[in-house]
Protein backbone atom coordinates (compact mmCIF):
# COMPACT_ATOMS: atom_id res chain seq x y z
CA UNK A 1 0.00 0.00 0.00
CA UNK A 2 2.92 2.21 0.63
CA UNK A 3 4.42 1.69 -2.92
CA UNK A 4 0.90 2.85 -4.52
CA UNK A 5 1.07 5.74 -2.03
CA UNK A 6 4.43 6.85 -3.09
CA UNK A 7 3.84 6.31 -6.82
CA UNK A 8 0.94 8.85 -6.30
CA UNK A 9 3.25 11.38 -4.27
CA UNK A 10 5.85 11.15 -7.24
CA UNK A 11 3.21 11.98 -9.87
CA UNK A 12 1.96 14.63 -8.44
CA UNK A 13 5.31 16.21 -7.72
CA UNK A 14 6.30 15.37 -11.30
CA UNK A 15 3.28 17.15 -12.73
CA UNK A 16 3.53 20.12 -10.48
CA UNK A 17 7.17 20.81 -11.63
CA UNK A 18 6.16 20.25 -15.60
CA UNK A 19 3.39 22.78 -15.02
CA UNK A 20 5.64 25.47 -13.63
CA UNK A 21 8.34 24.65 -16.38
CA UNK A 22 5.29 25.68 -18.59
CA UNK A 23 4.07 28.63 -16.72
CA UNK A 24 7.87 29.67 -16.59
CA UNK A 25 8.38 29.40 -20.42
CA UNK A 26 4.68 30.79 -21.47
CA UNK A 27 5.85 34.08 -19.25
CA UNK A 28 9.70 34.56 -20.86
CA UNK A 29 9.43 33.09 -24.01
CA UNK A 30 10.39 35.61 -26.81
CA UNK A 31 7.00 35.45 -29.44
CA UNK A 32 8.10 38.66 -31.86
CA UNK A 33 8.48 38.19 -35.19
CA UNK A 34 11.93 38.44 -36.84
CA UNK A 35 11.77 41.11 -39.65
CA UNK A 36 14.61 43.18 -41.21
CA UNK A 37 16.65 46.76 -41.59
CA UNK A 38 14.29 48.19 -44.05
CA UNK A 39 11.06 46.68 -43.25
CA UNK A 40 11.94 48.47 -39.11
CA UNK A 41 13.19 51.72 -40.91
CA UNK A 42 10.06 52.36 -42.52
CA UNK A 43 7.70 51.14 -39.34
CA UNK A 44 9.87 54.13 -37.38
CA UNK A 45 9.37 56.52 -39.80
CA UNK A 46 5.73 56.17 -40.78
CA UNK A 47 4.64 55.47 -37.22
CA UNK A 48 5.38 57.31 -34.76
CA UNK A 49 2.73 55.74 -32.09
CA UNK A 50 4.84 52.89 -31.39
CA UNK A 51 6.10 51.49 -28.49
CA UNK A 52 10.35 50.35 -28.47
CA UNK A 53 12.03 48.43 -26.28
CA UNK A 54 15.57 47.43 -26.18
CA UNK A 55 17.02 44.29 -24.96
CA UNK A 56 20.21 43.37 -26.48
CA UNK A 57 20.84 41.85 -29.30
CA UNK A 58 17.16 43.21 -30.27
CA UNK A 59 14.84 46.34 -30.64
CA UNK A 60 11.50 45.25 -30.36
CA UNK A 61 8.88 47.13 -31.97
CA UNK A 62 5.33 46.56 -30.67
CA UNK A 63 1.57 48.01 -31.66
CA UNK A 64 -1.96 47.21 -31.01
CA UNK A 65 -1.81 44.69 -34.13
CA UNK A 66 1.91 43.85 -34.50
CA UNK A 67 5.59 42.58 -32.41
CA UNK A 68 8.37 42.62 -33.99
CA UNK A 69 12.05 42.44 -33.58
CA UNK A 70 15.12 43.47 -35.50
CA UNK A 71 18.95 43.42 -34.63
CA UNK A 72 20.05 46.34 -32.58
CA UNK A 73 23.10 46.88 -34.96
CA UNK A 74 21.04 47.45 -37.47
CA UNK A 75 18.89 50.31 -36.71
CA UNK A 76 20.20 53.78 -36.16
CA UNK A 77 20.07 54.85 -32.96
CA UNK A 78 18.63 58.84 -33.90
CA UNK A 79 15.78 56.94 -35.80
CA UNK A 80 14.87 55.89 -32.70
CA UNK A 81 14.44 59.02 -30.40
CA UNK A 82 12.82 60.96 -33.75
CA UNK A 83 9.63 62.72 -33.14
CA UNK A 84 10.53 62.10 -29.09
CA UNK A 85 9.67 59.16 -29.37
CA UNK A 86 9.66 57.25 -25.73
CA UNK A 87 12.84 54.18 -25.81
CA UNK A 88 12.29 51.48 -23.03
CA UNK A 89 15.85 49.69 -22.29
CA UNK A 90 15.65 46.15 -20.35
CA UNK A 91 17.54 45.63 -17.10
CA UNK A 92 19.92 42.57 -17.04
CA UNK A 93 17.70 40.28 -14.74
CA UNK A 94 19.80 37.56 -15.72
CA UNK A 95 21.29 36.97 -12.33
CA UNK A 96 18.41 36.80 -10.44
CA UNK A 97 16.35 34.83 -12.50
CA UNK A 98 19.46 32.30 -12.74
CA UNK A 99 19.35 32.27 -9.05
CA UNK A 100 15.48 31.06 -8.41
CA UNK A 101 15.94 28.26 -11.06
CA UNK A 102 19.05 27.25 -8.88
CA UNK A 103 17.32 27.34 -5.58
CA UNK A 104 13.98 25.77 -7.12
CA UNK A 105 15.74 22.92 -8.10
CA UNK A 106 17.91 22.96 -4.84
CA UNK A 107 14.49 22.55 -2.94
CA UNK A 108 12.91 20.07 -4.91
CA UNK A 109 15.80 17.98 -4.94
CA UNK A 110 16.32 18.18 -0.86
CA UNK A 111 12.56 17.20 -1.02
CA UNK A 112 13.03 13.90 -2.96
CA UNK A 113 15.73 13.03 -0.61
CA UNK A 114 13.98 13.74 2.50
CA UNK A 115 11.22 11.61 1.56
CA UNK A 116 13.05 8.92 -0.01
CA UNK A 117 15.06 8.41 3.06
CA UNK A 118 11.24 8.49 5.07
CA UNK A 119 10.49 5.66 2.67
CA UNK A 120 13.45 2.95 3.62
CA UNK A 121 13.11 4.16 7.28
CA UNK A 122 8.92 2.77 6.97
CA UNK A 123 10.14 -0.08 5.01
CA UNK A 124 12.96 -0.97 7.06
CA UNK A 125 10.41 -1.00 9.97
CA UNK A 126 7.11 -2.90 7.73
CA UNK A 127 10.21 -5.64 6.68
CA UNK A 128 10.95 -6.09 10.64
CA UNK A 129 7.06 -5.96 11.63
CA UNK A 130 6.83 -8.87 9.22
CA UNK A 131 9.99 -10.65 10.18
CA UNK A 132 8.64 -10.87 13.90
CA UNK A 133 4.81 -11.65 12.42
CA UNK A 134 6.58 -14.52 10.61
CA UNK A 135 8.78 -15.79 13.64
CA UNK A 136 5.22 -15.64 15.53
CA UNK A 137 3.77 -18.11 12.93
CA UNK A 138 6.69 -20.29 12.71
CA UNK A 139 6.13 -20.92 16.26
CA UNK A 140 2.53 -20.91 16.23
CA UNK A 141 3.13 -23.93 13.50
CA UNK A 142 4.07 -26.57 16.05
CA UNK A 143 1.33 -29.54 16.69
CA UNK A 144 -0.84 -29.70 19.24
CA UNK A 145 -1.63 -32.46 21.71
CA UNK A 146 -5.58 -32.07 21.84
CA UNK A 147 -7.51 -33.86 24.77
CA UNK A 148 -10.60 -33.28 23.74
CA UNK A 149 -13.08 -36.37 23.62
CA UNK A 150 -16.35 -36.71 22.15
CA UNK A 151 -17.99 -37.68 25.19
CA UNK A 152 -16.96 -34.41 26.59
CA UNK A 153 -19.10 -32.75 24.16
CA UNK A 154 -23.02 -32.63 23.98
CA UNK A 155 -25.54 -32.13 21.16
CA UNK A 156 -23.78 -33.45 18.26
CA UNK A 157 -24.74 -36.76 17.85
CA UNK A 158 -25.71 -36.59 14.42
CA UNK A 159 -21.80 -35.12 13.53
CA UNK A 160 -20.20 -38.14 15.72
CA UNK A 161 -21.40 -40.34 13.25
CA UNK A 162 -20.08 -38.39 10.09
CA UNK A 163 -16.72 -38.20 11.21
CA UNK A 164 -16.60 -42.01 12.65
CA UNK A 165 -14.79 -43.41 10.21
CA UNK A 166 -12.49 -40.51 9.39
CA UNK A 167 -11.54 -41.05 13.18
CA UNK A 168 -11.19 -44.77 12.43
CA UNK A 169 -8.71 -44.10 9.38
CA UNK A 170 -6.63 -41.82 11.21
CA UNK A 171 -5.71 -44.46 14.05
CA UNK A 172 -5.55 -46.99 11.84
CA UNK A 173 -4.85 -45.73 8.08
CA UNK A 174 -2.96 -49.81 7.21
CA UNK A 175 -6.07 -51.37 7.46
CA UNK A 176 -7.94 -48.76 4.67
CA UNK A 177 -4.87 -48.92 2.84
CA UNK A 178 -4.66 -52.56 2.52
CA UNK A 179 -8.64 -52.25 1.05
CA UNK A 180 -7.77 -49.75 -1.46
CA UNK A 181 -9.79 -47.16 0.27
CA UNK A 182 -9.71 -43.49 -0.39
CA UNK A 183 -10.38 -41.41 2.65
CA UNK A 184 -11.70 -37.69 2.08
CA UNK A 185 -8.58 -35.14 2.02
CA UNK A 186 -10.89 -32.40 3.17
CA UNK A 187 -13.91 -32.16 5.52
CA UNK A 188 -15.58 -28.43 5.59
CA UNK A 189 -17.65 -28.11 8.84
CA UNK A 190 -20.36 -25.38 8.02
CA UNK A 191 -22.90 -23.49 10.60
CA UNK A 192 -23.77 -20.61 12.74
CA UNK A 193 -21.33 -19.59 15.17
CA UNK A 194 -21.07 -20.95 18.63
CA UNK A 195 -22.24 -24.73 17.26
CA UNK A 196 -18.66 -26.28 18.34
CA UNK A 197 -17.14 -26.48 15.46
CA UNK A 198 -13.39 -25.96 16.80
CA UNK A 199 -14.46 -28.26 19.31
CA UNK A 200 -15.48 -31.02 17.24
CA UNK A 201 -12.25 -30.31 15.35
CA UNK A 202 -9.68 -31.00 18.34
CA UNK A 203 -11.87 -33.76 19.32
CA UNK A 204 -11.27 -35.45 16.02
CA UNK A 205 -7.58 -35.37 17.01
CA UNK A 206 -8.12 -36.11 20.52
CA UNK A 207 -10.17 -39.44 19.60
CA UNK A 208 -7.69 -40.25 17.05
CA UNK A 209 -4.14 -39.40 18.99
CA UNK A 210 -2.95 -37.34 16.54
CA UNK A 211 -1.24 -33.89 16.38
CA UNK A 212 -3.45 -31.18 15.82
CA UNK A 213 -2.46 -27.84 13.74
CA UNK A 214 -4.85 -24.95 14.13
CA UNK A 215 -4.97 -22.03 12.30
CA UNK A 216 -7.28 -19.00 11.54
CA UNK A 217 -8.10 -18.06 7.78
CA UNK A 218 -7.22 -14.49 8.75
CA UNK A 219 -3.18 -15.38 10.08
CA UNK A 220 -2.23 -16.27 6.86
CA UNK A 221 -3.64 -12.41 5.48
CA UNK A 222 -0.60 -10.03 4.72
CA UNK A 223 0.47 -7.17 3.28
CA UNK A 224 2.76 -8.41 1.47
CA UNK A 225 2.42 -10.77 -1.80
CA UNK A 226 3.88 -14.87 -1.20
CA UNK A 227 4.28 -14.21 2.80
CA UNK A 228 0.27 -16.30 3.40
CA UNK A 229 1.63 -18.59 0.16
CA UNK A 230 4.73 -19.69 2.02
CA UNK A 231 2.81 -19.69 5.64
CA UNK A 232 0.37 -22.49 3.81
CA UNK A 233 3.26 -24.43 2.39
CA UNK A 234 5.16 -24.51 5.87
CA UNK A 235 2.04 -25.71 7.52
CA UNK A 236 1.22 -28.40 5.20
CA UNK A 237 5.21 -29.58 5.54
CA UNK A 238 5.24 -29.21 8.97
CA UNK A 239 1.86 -31.46 8.92
CA UNK A 240 3.16 -33.67 6.83
CA UNK A 241 6.17 -34.70 8.44
CA UNK A 242 4.32 -35.56 11.83
CA UNK A 243 1.44 -37.80 9.46
CA UNK A 244 -1.39 -38.81 10.43
CA UNK A 245 -2.48 -35.32 11.73
CA UNK A 246 -5.04 -32.90 11.49
CA UNK A 247 -5.02 -29.16 9.87
CA UNK A 248 -8.03 -27.25 10.82
CA UNK A 249 -7.98 -23.89 9.33
CA UNK A 250 -10.82 -21.91 11.14
CA UNK A 251 -13.01 -19.47 9.24
CA UNK A 252 -11.96 -20.48 5.92
CA UNK A 253 -13.94 -18.08 3.98
CA UNK A 254 -11.49 -15.08 5.35
CA UNK A 255 -8.69 -16.66 2.98
CA UNK A 256 -11.10 -18.97 0.57
CA UNK A 257 -13.34 -15.98 -1.08
CA UNK A 258 -14.38 -16.30 -4.62
CA UNK A 259 -12.24 -14.93 -6.79
CA UNK A 260 -12.42 -12.57 -9.33
CA UNK A 261 -12.13 -8.96 -10.51
CA UNK A 262 -11.28 -6.61 -8.07
CA UNK A 263 -9.70 -9.23 -5.41
CA UNK A 264 -6.46 -9.03 -3.48
CA UNK A 265 -3.78 -10.30 -4.66
CA UNK A 266 -2.12 -11.84 -1.68
CA UNK A 267 -5.50 -13.24 -0.55
CA UNK A 268 -5.87 -14.97 -4.29
CA UNK A 269 -1.82 -15.91 -4.25
CA UNK A 270 -2.97 -17.95 -0.90
CA UNK A 271 -6.13 -19.61 -1.90
CA UNK A 272 -3.61 -20.84 -5.24
CA UNK A 273 -1.27 -22.59 -2.27
CA UNK A 274 -3.80 -23.96 -0.60
CA UNK A 275 -5.74 -25.58 -3.24
CA UNK A 276 -2.15 -26.66 -5.05
CA UNK A 277 -0.99 -27.70 -1.39
CA UNK A 278 -4.06 -30.13 -1.19
CA UNK A 279 -4.33 -31.60 -4.49
CA UNK A 280 -0.59 -32.54 -3.86
CA UNK A 281 -1.57 -34.74 -0.95
CA UNK A 282 -1.70 -38.50 -2.00
CA UNK A 283 -5.49 -39.76 -1.08
CA UNK A 284 -4.40 -41.93 1.95
CA UNK A 285 -1.27 -39.59 2.88
CA UNK A 286 -2.20 -38.87 6.48
CA UNK A 287 -3.24 -35.61 6.57
CA UNK A 288 -6.75 -34.79 6.95
CA UNK A 289 -7.49 -30.71 6.71
CA UNK A 290 -10.61 -29.11 8.51
CA UNK A 291 -12.31 -26.29 7.33
CA UNK A 292 -14.85 -24.61 9.23
CA UNK A 293 -16.86 -21.19 8.41
CA UNK A 294 -20.80 -20.51 8.56
CA UNK A 295 -20.54 -19.02 4.77
CA UNK A 296 -20.09 -21.56 2.82
CA UNK A 297 -21.66 -19.20 0.08
CA UNK A 298 -19.03 -17.22 -0.34
CA UNK A 299 -15.95 -19.70 -0.78
CA UNK A 300 -14.57 -20.35 -4.36
CA UNK A 301 -15.70 -23.27 -6.57
CA UNK A 302 -12.47 -24.45 -6.71
CA UNK A 303 -12.13 -25.48 -3.12
CA UNK A 304 -15.19 -26.98 -2.96
CA UNK A 305 -14.65 -29.27 -5.88
CA UNK A 306 -14.27 -33.09 -5.15
CA UNK A 307 -10.96 -34.08 -4.26
CA UNK A 308 -10.63 -30.99 -1.98
CA UNK A 309 -13.27 -30.77 0.70
CA UNK A 310 -14.76 -34.24 -0.05
CA UNK A 311 -17.35 -34.19 2.87
CA UNK A 312 -19.67 -31.34 4.02
CA UNK A 313 -21.06 -32.06 7.63
CA UNK A 314 -23.54 -29.17 8.58
CA UNK A 315 -23.70 -28.36 12.43
CA UNK A 316 -27.11 -26.84 13.01
CA UNK A 317 -28.51 -25.13 16.33
CA UNK A 318 -29.15 -28.18 18.61
CA UNK A 319 -32.91 -28.97 19.15
CA UNK A 320 -34.42 -29.21 22.23
CA UNK A 321 -33.23 -32.74 23.25
CA UNK A 322 -29.56 -31.52 22.19
CA UNK A 323 -30.17 -28.22 24.16
CA UNK A 324 -30.79 -30.90 27.65
CA UNK A 325 -28.08 -32.82 27.35
CA UNK A 326 -25.31 -29.72 26.21
CA UNK A 327 -27.31 -28.04 29.78
CA UNK A 328 -27.18 -31.39 31.78
CA UNK A 329 -22.79 -31.44 30.51
CA UNK A 330 -22.86 -27.60 31.54
CA UNK A 331 -24.60 -28.28 35.05
CA UNK A 332 -22.35 -31.31 35.84
CA UNK A 333 -19.79 -30.17 38.30
CA UNK A 334 -22.24 -26.98 39.72
CA UNK A 335 -24.84 -27.38 42.57
CA UNK A 336 -28.28 -26.67 40.94
CA UNK A 337 -31.89 -27.70 40.89
CA UNK A 338 -32.85 -26.85 37.43
CA UNK A 339 -35.43 -28.65 35.15
CA UNK A 340 -33.14 -29.21 32.48
CA UNK A 341 -35.62 -30.23 30.04
CA UNK A 342 -38.04 -26.65 30.56
CA UNK A 343 -35.27 -24.50 30.15
CA UNK A 344 -34.32 -26.57 27.14
CA UNK A 345 -37.82 -25.39 25.52
CA UNK A 346 -36.97 -22.08 26.82
CA UNK A 347 -33.65 -21.72 24.72
CA UNK A 348 -35.11 -22.28 21.20
CA UNK A 349 -32.07 -20.77 19.01
CA UNK A 350 -29.58 -21.18 21.62
CA UNK A 351 -25.96 -22.56 20.35
CA UNK A 352 -23.74 -24.48 22.61
CA UNK A 353 -21.42 -21.40 23.09
CA UNK A 354 -24.58 -19.32 24.24
CA UNK A 355 -25.97 -22.43 26.21
CA UNK A 356 -22.57 -22.01 28.15
CA UNK A 357 -22.82 -18.25 28.59
CA UNK A 358 -26.30 -18.76 29.98
CA UNK A 359 -24.87 -21.31 32.46
CA UNK A 360 -22.16 -19.13 34.04
CA UNK A 361 -24.89 -15.56 33.82
CA UNK A 362 -26.95 -18.36 35.89
CA UNK A 363 -24.17 -19.20 38.40
CA UNK A 364 -23.39 -15.78 38.81
CA UNK A 365 -26.38 -14.38 40.00
CA UNK A 366 -27.47 -16.73 42.20
CA UNK A 367 -23.69 -16.04 43.70
CA UNK A 368 -25.00 -12.82 44.27
CA UNK A 369 -28.47 -13.73 45.78
CA UNK A 370 -26.80 -15.80 48.31
CA UNK A 371 -28.11 -19.11 47.25
CA UNK A 372 -26.29 -22.44 47.16
CA UNK A 373 -27.39 -23.31 43.79
CA UNK A 374 -28.35 -22.69 40.97
CA UNK A 375 -32.16 -22.76 40.63
CA UNK A 376 -34.28 -22.19 37.51
CA UNK A 377 -35.65 -18.61 38.32
CA UNK A 378 -31.78 -17.33 37.73
CA UNK A 379 -31.74 -18.66 34.74
CA UNK A 380 -35.23 -16.97 33.76
CA UNK A 381 -33.41 -13.82 35.26
CA UNK A 382 -30.42 -13.74 32.98
CA UNK A 383 -31.51 -15.13 29.82
CA UNK A 384 -32.47 -11.49 28.03
CA UNK A 385 -29.44 -10.45 29.28
CA UNK A 386 -27.58 -13.29 27.34
CA UNK A 387 -28.98 -12.13 24.15
CA UNK A 388 -27.91 -8.41 24.45
CA UNK A 389 -24.32 -7.85 22.81
CA UNK A 390 -24.77 -11.56 21.11
CA UNK A 391 -26.49 -12.05 17.68
CA UNK A 392 -30.15 -12.07 17.95
CA UNK A 393 -31.63 -15.44 17.67
CA UNK A 394 -35.06 -16.56 17.52
CA UNK A 395 -36.50 -17.01 20.52
CA UNK A 396 -40.38 -17.72 19.74
CA UNK A 397 -43.18 -16.91 22.31
CA UNK A 398 -46.05 -19.77 22.17
CA UNK A 399 -47.81 -18.35 19.79
CA UNK A 400 -44.81 -18.04 17.23
CA UNK A 401 -43.62 -22.03 17.92
CA UNK A 402 -47.36 -23.11 16.99
CA UNK A 403 -47.54 -20.51 13.82
CA UNK A 404 -43.44 -21.28 12.74
CA UNK A 405 -44.39 -25.33 13.54
CA UNK A 406 -47.50 -25.09 10.86
CA UNK A 407 -45.62 -23.48 8.28
CA UNK A 408 -42.89 -26.19 8.33
CA UNK A 409 -45.01 -29.24 8.99
CA UNK A 410 -46.75 -27.84 5.64
CA UNK A 411 -43.34 -27.67 3.81
CA UNK A 412 -42.00 -31.10 4.94
CA UNK A 413 -45.13 -32.79 4.27
CA UNK A 414 -46.10 -31.38 0.47
CA UNK A 415 -41.94 -32.32 -0.13
CA UNK A 416 -42.63 -35.97 0.71
CA UNK A 417 -45.69 -36.28 -1.03
CA UNK A 418 -44.25 -34.75 -4.08
CA UNK A 419 -41.02 -36.88 -3.38
CA UNK A 420 -38.34 -33.75 -3.75
CA UNK A 421 -35.86 -35.55 -0.80
CA UNK A 422 -34.33 -33.45 1.98
CA UNK A 423 -32.35 -33.91 5.07
CA UNK A 424 -34.62 -32.73 7.80
CA UNK A 425 -37.06 -29.66 8.57
CA UNK A 426 -36.52 -27.60 11.64
CA UNK A 427 -38.25 -24.51 13.21
CA UNK A 428 -34.65 -23.35 14.64
CA UNK A 429 -32.90 -22.70 10.95
CA UNK A 430 -35.90 -22.89 8.80
CA UNK A 431 -33.76 -23.22 5.28
CA UNK A 432 -34.59 -26.30 3.79
CA UNK A 433 -31.80 -28.01 1.80
CA UNK A 434 -33.53 -29.71 -0.79
CA UNK A 435 -31.76 -32.76 -2.97
CA UNK A 436 -31.75 -31.31 -6.19
CA UNK A 437 -29.75 -33.40 -9.20
CA UNK A 438 -27.60 -31.28 -12.28
CA UNK A 439 -30.74 -31.81 -14.89
CA UNK A 440 -34.52 -31.04 -13.80
CA UNK A 441 -37.45 -31.59 -15.35
CA UNK A 442 -39.95 -29.01 -15.59
CA UNK A 443 -42.26 -31.16 -13.08
CA UNK A 444 -39.58 -31.25 -10.48
CA UNK A 445 -38.77 -27.72 -11.07
CA UNK A 446 -42.98 -26.75 -10.04
CA UNK A 447 -43.00 -29.49 -7.20
CA UNK A 448 -39.68 -27.58 -5.95
CA UNK A 449 -41.68 -24.74 -6.10
CA UNK A 450 -45.00 -25.88 -4.73
CA UNK A 451 -42.60 -26.60 -1.50
CA UNK A 452 -41.42 -23.20 -1.11
CA UNK A 453 -45.10 -21.82 -1.48
CA UNK A 454 -45.98 -24.97 1.32
CA UNK A 455 -46.20 -22.79 4.09
CA UNK A 456 -47.50 -19.83 3.15
CA UNK A 457 -50.51 -21.01 1.26
CA UNK A 458 -51.52 -22.93 4.62
CA UNK A 459 -50.74 -20.16 7.02
CA UNK A 460 -53.36 -18.29 4.97
CA UNK A 461 -55.62 -21.08 4.64
CA UNK A 462 -55.93 -21.37 8.50
CA UNK A 463 -55.42 -17.85 9.47
CA UNK A 464 -56.80 -16.24 7.03
CA UNK A 465 -53.70 -13.96 6.62
CA UNK A 466 -50.05 -13.94 5.57
CA UNK A 467 -47.04 -13.64 7.86
CA UNK A 468 -43.80 -12.52 7.47
CA UNK A 469 -41.65 -15.57 8.38
CA UNK A 470 -42.18 -16.36 4.59
CA UNK A 471 -40.07 -13.84 3.15
CA UNK A 472 -37.30 -16.13 2.41
CA UNK A 473 -39.12 -18.78 0.23
CA UNK A 474 -40.79 -16.07 -1.55
CA UNK A 475 -37.35 -14.66 -2.65
CA UNK A 476 -36.16 -17.97 -3.28
CA UNK A 477 -39.63 -19.07 -5.35
CA UNK A 478 -39.11 -16.33 -7.14
CA UNK A 479 -35.61 -16.86 -8.10
CA UNK A 480 -36.47 -19.99 -9.24
CA UNK A 481 -39.99 -19.30 -10.94
CA UNK A 482 -37.33 -16.94 -13.31
CA UNK A 483 -34.53 -18.91 -14.11
CA UNK A 484 -37.44 -21.28 -15.25
CA UNK A 485 -38.86 -18.82 -17.39
CA UNK A 486 -35.67 -17.09 -18.63
CA UNK A 487 -32.95 -19.62 -17.97
CA UNK A 488 -34.71 -22.83 -18.83
CA UNK A 489 -37.36 -21.79 -21.22
CA UNK A 490 -39.92 -23.06 -19.35
CA UNK A 491 -42.80 -20.65 -20.36
CA UNK A 492 -45.43 -21.16 -22.89
CA UNK A 493 -43.15 -19.29 -25.44
CA UNK A 494 -38.90 -19.38 -26.14
CA UNK A 495 -38.32 -16.06 -24.43
CA UNK A 496 -39.99 -16.11 -21.48
CA UNK A 497 -42.26 -12.72 -20.41
CA UNK A 498 -43.71 -12.01 -17.01
CA UNK A 499 -47.01 -13.64 -18.04
CA UNK A 500 -45.29 -17.08 -17.85
CA UNK A 501 -43.85 -15.70 -14.50
CA UNK A 502 -47.33 -14.90 -12.81
CA UNK A 503 -48.87 -18.07 -14.48
CA UNK A 504 -46.56 -20.56 -13.14
CA UNK A 505 -46.72 -18.74 -9.15
CA UNK A 506 -50.91 -19.13 -9.51
CA UNK A 507 -50.80 -22.37 -10.74
CA UNK A 508 -48.94 -23.87 -8.59
CA UNK A 509 -50.92 -21.40 -5.32
CA UNK A 510 -54.16 -23.39 -6.44
CA UNK A 511 -53.08 -26.76 -6.73
CA UNK A 512 -51.89 -26.32 -3.69
CA UNK A 513 -54.94 -25.21 -2.08
CA UNK A 514 -55.69 -28.46 -2.81
CA UNK A 515 -53.40 -30.61 -1.89
CA UNK A 516 -53.30 -29.42 1.57
CA UNK A 517 -56.60 -29.64 2.38
CA UNK A 518 -55.87 -33.10 1.16
CA UNK A 519 -53.33 -33.91 3.49
CA UNK A 520 -53.93 -31.54 6.71
CA UNK A 521 -54.60 -34.65 8.76
CA UNK A 522 -50.60 -35.10 8.21
CA UNK A 523 -49.69 -31.91 8.39
CA UNK A 524 -51.15 -31.90 11.84
CA UNK A 525 -49.55 -35.06 12.77
CA UNK A 526 -46.20 -33.51 11.81
CA UNK A 527 -46.49 -29.98 13.54
CA UNK A 528 -47.46 -31.80 16.47
CA UNK A 529 -43.78 -33.26 15.95
CA UNK A 530 -42.28 -30.24 15.85
CA UNK A 531 -43.55 -29.02 18.85
CA UNK A 532 -42.13 -31.56 20.84
CA UNK A 533 -38.89 -32.07 18.96
CA UNK A 534 -38.43 -29.22 16.90
CA UNK A 535 -37.28 -31.04 14.04
CA UNK A 536 -38.05 -33.88 11.22
CA UNK A 537 -36.69 -35.57 8.54
CA UNK A 538 -37.77 -36.70 5.40
CA UNK A 539 -37.86 -40.41 5.98
CA UNK A 540 -39.68 -39.76 9.67
CA UNK A 541 -42.43 -38.01 7.57
CA UNK A 542 -42.91 -40.04 5.36
CA UNK A 543 -44.00 -42.79 7.86
CA UNK A 544 -46.67 -40.66 8.90
CA UNK A 545 -47.99 -40.25 5.24
CA UNK A 546 -47.72 -44.16 5.16
CA UNK A 547 -49.43 -44.37 8.15
CA UNK A 548 -52.34 -42.47 7.31
CA UNK A 549 -52.87 -42.99 3.21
Amino acid sequence: MWQTSNKNIRVIIVSVTALLLLVFYALFRDNAHLIGKEEATRLLEKSPQLSIYVDEPYIYIKSATFHYKVPSSAIDKELLFKNNRVVEYAQDNTMLFDTLIILMLLSFTFFMLKRTKQQTQNLSQEKLHAHENLNKFDNSIAPLKSTTKFHQIAGIKDVKEEIEEIISFLKEPQKFKSLGIHMPKGVLLVGPPGVGKTLIASAMAGEANVPFFYQSGSSFAQIYVGMGAKRVSELFASASKVAPSIIFIDEIDAVGKKRGVGGNDEREATLNQLLTEMDGFAQNSGVIVIGATNKIEILDDALLRSGRFDRRIFVSLPDVEERKSILELYLKNKKHAIDTKSIAYMTVGFSSATLATLINESALHALRCGKKMIENSDIEAVKDRVFIGKKRVKNFTKKERELESLYQASKAVVASWLEVEFDKVDIISPNLRIHTHEIQSLDELKNQLKVLLAGKVMSQIRYNQSFSNAKEDILEARVLVKKMVDDFAMGSELFGTQKDVTMLLHEANSELEALLSKLSPIIARVQEHLLQEESITYSKTKEYINEIF
